[in-house]
């Protein structure tokens, strides 16, 4: 049996294009931070476009899907989730952008 080892380069790639463009997947902003309005949430989409404190405790499978920072006085939590493109289930592949729909989603930690 083969088994297939993830591309975490490529992975971790198409997060940042995500994460800071907002191109090739999705947005998903929780109540809290709708709630904020919109200049505050660009300002938090600007804070996670530039966020780089990615380290092994924080980011243990290389992918930059996930982080935690302090913006405009709030605590925010960004994630990334890889779906398959019916958006029924996990994608088989993350790296492959042909089978996978990413969802960033943006939350208020208080939100989790």
């Amino acid at each position: 049996m083969l088994t297939t080892v993830p591309d975490v380069d490529r992975t971790r790639a198409l997060n940042d294009i995500l994460r800071r463009s907002l191109s090739g997947g999705l947005l998903m902003l929780t109540a809290g931070v709708i709630a904020l309005g919109r200049e505050r949430q660009q300002t938090i989409l600007d804070a996670i476009a530039v966020y780089d404190d990615f380290t092994p405790d924080n980011d243990p499978r290389g992918e930059h899907d996930f982080g935690a920072l302090e913006v405009a006085g709030e605590r925010v939590f960004f994630k990334i989730d890889y779906y398959d493109r019916a958006m029924t289930g996990h994608s088989p592949d993350p790296a492959d952008s042909s089978i996978t729909t990413r969802m960033l989603t943006v939350m208020l930690a208080g939100e989790y």
